[in-house]
């Protein structure tokens, strides 16, 4: 298992080929102070310990939900491992968020790569994915993906990196992240049952997931909405405006008290907004607090969960001869 340090002006990034995960992003508030402002552990056995959140890491083949653990491809029925209640999440058992992937540095980064054989955590084809970190300037960190494989088969790639754009309290306290502000580029939204899995696609206007504009995140939270309940809070897809495939706006976050903000863009169809609401309280990050309800924020640029169960939705099948590309890019800065 090993460590990379990518820097930028204003910005370090460290990534582990364990999950091919964001350890850690340190960036200055509007005084100058560095702080890290993504969750994660001090020692690699933090991340072994952890199968519950899949802290800064990418998660497959399925990224997100899919009902039953089941879904069809070309006519034939595939099931994957439940391990959501009765749906499988993020992969399954053992996603991409447990292997150690290959590395190799490039021009401003490193790309990791996996070979997910066929019929991994039931999933047809052997698949070949790529993923590629690099940092530029200004503070900006980009992730580039792509993959291949041999058989037709569904796919859905993201990073599972938790924000808290306050830093970390070195060694003190994490503040939670209900005093941020965050404006999703979104008019509309999946709603979910009981089970998070997206019944349709609905129009945020008039609801508590109109984030059109610059919104409080703990403004809302809290109402008497049966989505924010099924949820315990905000861990919904929204569908990001313009063209999938474009590299387009998705997200924006500030952080009033340290004056860090973050934009998100991405050639994604979606990007779910999750607010920690099941981080466990069970385990210490690098700053000895114990991560807990609502100290971050997740924005995982996406394709719709349950895809190959809503023939409506942005198609998540790949072929072979194909290749999956997808681009997001975040990018930091400071509110004066």
């Amino acid at each position: 298992m090993d460590i990379y340090t990518l820097k930028a002006e204003g910005l370090e990034v460290r990534v582990t080929n364990f999950g091919a995960r964001i350890v850690s992003i340190r960036t200055p508030d509007r005084s100058g102070k560095v702080a890290d402002v993504a969750l994660g552990y001090d020692t690699i056995d933090g991340y072994v310990a952890d199968n519950k959140t899949y802290l800064g890491s990418i998660v497959g083949r399925y990224g997100n939900r899919i009902a039953h653990g089941t879904f069809s491809v070309e006519g034939k029925q595939y099931h994957v491992p439940l391990n959501n209640g009765p749906n499988s999440l993020h992969g399954g058992t053992v996603g991409f968020d447990r292997h150690l992937w290959q590395a190799k540095e490039v021009p401003g980064g490193v790309e990791f790569t996996l070979v997910s054989p066929d019929g991994d955590q039931g999933y047809p084809g052997t698949l070949t994915v790529h993923v590629k970190y690099t940092v530029h300037a200004p503070k900006t960190l980009r992730i580039d993906y792509s993959a291949t494989t041999d058989k037709p088969t569904v796919l859905n790639l993201t990073n599972h990196t938790y924000f808290n754009l306050g830093g970390e309290g070195e060694g003190t306290t994490l503040g939670t992240i209900l005093g941020e502000k965050v404006k999703l580029d979104a008019d509309a939204y999946t709603p979910v049952d009981a089970g998070l899995i997206p019944t349709g696609v609905a129009p945020v206007k008039g609801t508590p997931f109109d984030f059109t504009q610059l919104t409080v995140i703990g403004g809302r939270i809290g109402e008497d909405n049966q989505q924010l309940k099924y949820g315990g809070g905000y861990d919904h897809n929204f569908v990001v405006r313009g063209k999938a495939g474009e590299l387009r706006p998705a997200a924006e976050v500030i952080d009033p008290a340290s004056g860090r903000t973050m934009t998100v863009a991405t050639t994604e169809p979606g990007v779910q907004f999750y607010t920690g609401n099941s981080l466990p309280g069970l385990f210490k990050g690098r700053s000895g607090v114990v991560y807990s309800k609502n100290m971050a924020l997740c924005l995982e640029t996406q394709h719709f969960p349950d895809s190959p169960n809503h023939p409506s939705f942005p198609s998540t099948e790949l072929k072979p001869g194909e290749t999956m590309h997808s681009t997001t890019v975040f990018r930091f800065g400071v509110e004066k």
